[in-house]
C-alpha cells in the first residue's frame, strides 16, 4: 500500500495530467465498490487498465473503495433490488442470463448490480472533486507544505525519508 501511496504522491507533484489522476480515482472507486468474487470485476479491472490513467492512484483507490464498500452494501442492495425488480427490465435480465458466461458476472445479484450502478453514478462527482483537489494541491498546497515544521519533522523519520526520496526522484 505504501508503494501505491508513493506513486500517487509522485503523480500529484509530477507532470501527470490532472485528468488522468481524476480518472484513476473514479475508476478505482467503481472497482472498489463492486464485489471481487465475480467475472464482472475482472473484466472491468482489465478494461480500465487499457485506459490512460495513473495506475498507482488507481490501485490505491481500489483499496480505499473496497474499505468503504461494506458500509455502503445496504444502499447497493436497495439500488440493485430496485433495478432488478423493474418489470420492464425483467426480459432483458432473463435474456442476458441465457448467454453463456454472463451468469459468472453475477449481474443478477442485487449488491453487484447496485454497486456497479452507484459506482457509475458517482464517477463524475468523484472525477470533479479529484480534479479540483489536484489543482489546489499543485497550485497552493504543495509549495507551502514543504515549509511546514510538521513536514520537516516527518522527513527525519527513516521510513518517511525513504518515501520522500522516492517521491522527489519522480519530479
Amino acid at each position: 500500500m505504501i508503494k501505491y501511496l508513493v506513486k500517487m504522491l509522485q503523480a500529484l507533484s509530477s507532470n501527470t495530467a490532472p485528468a488522468q489522476i481524476a480518472h484513476a480515482v473514479s475508476c478505482g472507486f467503481i472497482l472498489g465498490f463492486v464485489p471481487k468474487e465475480n467475472l464482472l470485476w475482472y473484466i472491468l479491472f482489465v478494461f480500465i487498465l487499457f485506459l490512460r490513467i495513473q495506475r498507482g492512484t488507481y490501485a490505491l483507490f481500489i483499496l480505499i473503495g473496497a474499505l468503504v464498500a461494506p458500509f455502503l452494501d445496504p444502499l447497493f442492495n436497495e439500488v440493485g433490488y430496485f433495478i432488478l425488480t423493474q418489470s420492464s427490465l425483467t426480459p432483458m435480465f432473463q435474456s442476458l442470463l441465457d448467454i453463456p458466461f454472463v451468469a459468472f458476472t453475477r449481474i443478477n445479484n442485487t449488491v453487484v448490480l447496485g454497486s456497479l450502478v452507484c459506482g457509475i453514478a458517482a464517477y463524475l462527482p468523484l472525477w470533479l472533486i479529484a480534479r479540483l483537489l489536484v489543482f489546489f494541491w499543485r497550485k497552493y498546497i504543495a509549495a507551502s507544505a514543504r515549509r511546514w515544521k510538521f513536514v520537516k519533522v516527518l522527513k527525519q523519520i527513516p521510513l518517511i525519508e525513504k518515501i520522500v526520496e522516492a517521491v522527489t526522484e519522480g519530479m
